[in-house]
Order: structure tokens, then C-alpha cells, then sequence
């Protein structure tokens, strides 16, 4: 097996979508840890975490900021799954998802909407149009996500987020929003999907998360390559559950070729060692989003 950490994603074949446009190429890469939730009970456990994070990267000659997020409270976000009862979306590798911030018990902006294709295949990712048939603005986001092995510590597979995201305001007034017939006007790319008469979405599993996020400094890689780090909880609302934890930090660029192979091999060799140096903390194979998904049993099939 080749050493990952000298392995660069491979360009996307050259296309365009319907309308002539060319193929939206991945502009983030974000590295997530998916981690047991027992030592998340109160702030000291992101604390505890932060100082794993220090640990290893100093180990891995990468720089770690932490005066950014020196006395920051943790955040609070409030996430809905919608999908059809026999989660229709998510076993075709779609995900619709309202999400909204909370500053002092407060609703700090209107909710946002993200609609997004996830799928390990980057070409099949890239090829789906998530634009969405709306007056308003949207923001498109193509991630590559980094998550480790689903069998093993020490390495790393990638799945392909194509997103759109949008405030609600900007989603139409006028029908039922959780109609599939009117779902499949806003969001094009779910024409793919057989629709039956009196289709609807609902909140998945009936649960409502509740994120407890905490920012932990920014990481440094070296040839500008940084990332704001943060460690975050996931639990039900109201029952306070515990549902995931989760680790995760992300780079942004414009072009792929604008990060330097030093930096990228950095990036890999932390993830790799955090894996292995916080090994009792990782909860492999899950995703925060097929957590929820799983909760009442009988999993759904994604590309996950």
C-alpha cells in the first residue's frame, strides 16, 4: 500500500454541466475525527482534547495557534435532517439539511439551508449539478473530505461533498416545502429520483441535534497552508442525548496546485498521528450525519 501522505487527489476529467458551465472543482479539504462522546460532558473535555491536539501537532512540527480561541465559549447549533420515510435522499447519496446559530439562547441569523451530492467517486460528485433553481444567492461549496479508514487507525479515505447553501428566506414562499414535487423544482438534481404521488419529507428519525461546537486555535502547515480547528459535540435536543463526537479542521484554496506538497504531506502526517496518539478518543466508521440516520435501527445504504 502507498504511503498516503504522497498521495495527491487526481484531477477531475475535463466536462460542464447542462447549461454549458464548467465543472465545479474541490476547493476545501477538510479532515474530520469522528470521536466517542464520553469524556464530551462538560467544557473540560474539548479542553482535554485541545491538548492532544497541541501535543501532536508539535510532535508533527505543525504550528498551533490557540490565542484565537483563548476564552470562547462553546457554540451552539441547532441541525434538522429532512428525507423521505424510506430515507430516498441519503441512500442515493444526497443530504438535505437546515442548520441555525445560537448566541445567548438566541437565534444569531436565519436558518441555512445546505443541499449536498456526498460520494467517495470525485468525478461522480463533481458531475452532479447541486445548483439550485432559485432567485436568490447561494454559496457552492466543493469539499474533499478526509475521514480514517472504516476498519483501522493510520490512514485516511476521502468522500466528495458537492454542496449548495442558502438561507432559507431564499427558498420559495409559495406551495408546501416538503413536498418532493416542489423540492425537485428548488433542487434540480433530484429529478434522478423516483418520485410517487404525495411524496414528502420529514425530520429524520424525529430528532433534532443540538451541536455543542468549540474552536480550539488555528493550525498551521507551513507554505501558508492553515486551518481553524475546532472540536464539537452532537447530542438530541431535549433528551440530551449523546449521538458523536467529532474533531475536524479545514483548509481552503483556490486551485489544488496552490498547495505546496510540503504542506499537504504535514496535513496528512497529523491526521495519521492524531489518529494514533488519541486512538482511545476515535469512534471509526461513522459519519456525524449516518449517527442520526442510524438512530432507530435499520440503516439506511449510503455512500458513506
Amino acid at each position: 500500500m502507498n504511503d498516503p501522505r504522497s498521495e495527491r487527489v487526481a484531477d477531475l476529467r475535463a466536462g460542464q454541466y447542462a447549461d454549458g458551465s464548467p465543472l465545479h472543482d474541490v476547493q476545501y479539504l477538510e479532515c474530520k475525527l469522528i470521536l466517542k462522546t464520553d469524556e464530551f460532558t462538560s467544557p473540560a473535555g474539548f479542553r482535554k482534547y485541545g491538548k492532544l491536539v497541541a501535543q501532536v501537532a508539535e510532535e508533527c512540527g505543525v504550528g498551533f495557534d490557540q490565542k484565537p480561541a483563548k476564552g470562547a465559549r462553546p457554540a451552539i447549533r441547532e441541525v434538522m435532517f429532512l428525507d423521505t420515510e424510506d430515507f430516498r435522499l441519503y441512500n442515493n447519496a444526497f443530504i438535505l439539511r437546515r442548520r441555525i446559530r445560537f448566541e445567548d439562547g438566541f437565534p444569531a441569523e436565519e436558518p441555512e439551508v445546505v443541499f449536498k451530492f456526498r460520494h467517495p467517486d470525485q468525478q461522480e460528485a463533481a458531475e452532479v449539478d447541486v445548483r439550485p433553481n432559485l432567485p436568490g444567492d447561494y454559496r457552492i461549496k466543493f469539499k474533499a473530505e478526509a475521514l480514517p479508514l472504516k476498519d483501522r487507525l493510520g490512514g485516511y479515505r476521502l468522500l466528495f461533498s458537492h454542496n449548495v447553501q442558502f438561507p432559507v428566506s431564499h427558498a420559495p414562499t409559495d406551495g408546501d416545502r416538503t413536498a418532493m414535487e416542489q423540492l425537485m423544482q428548488v433542487f434540480p438534481a433530484m429529478k434522478v429520483l423516483q418520485l410517487e404521488k404525495g411524496d414528502h419529507v420529514s425530520l429524520v428519525n424525529q430528532t433534532i441535534v443540538e451541536e455543542v461546537l468549540q474552536d480550539l486555535g488555528t493550525l498551521d502547515f507551513g507554505k501558508g497552508v492553515t486551518a481553524d480547528a475546532n472540536v464539537a459535540l452532537w447530542r438530541t435536543r431535549g433528551e440530551h442525548l449523546p449521538l458523536v463526537g467529532e474533531f475536524a479542521y479545514q483548509v481552503k484554496f483556490k486551485r489544488r496546485e496552490e498547495v505546496h506538497d510540503k504542506a499537504r504531506e504535514r496535513c496528512a502526517k497529523f491526521f495519521i498521528r492524531l489518529q494514533q496518539v488519541g486512538h482511545a478518543w476515535i469512534y471509526l466508521g461513522a459519519t456525524k450525519t449516518g449517527m442520526v440516520y442510524r438512530l432507530k435501527g435499520n440503516p439506511p445504504q449510503a455512500h458513506e
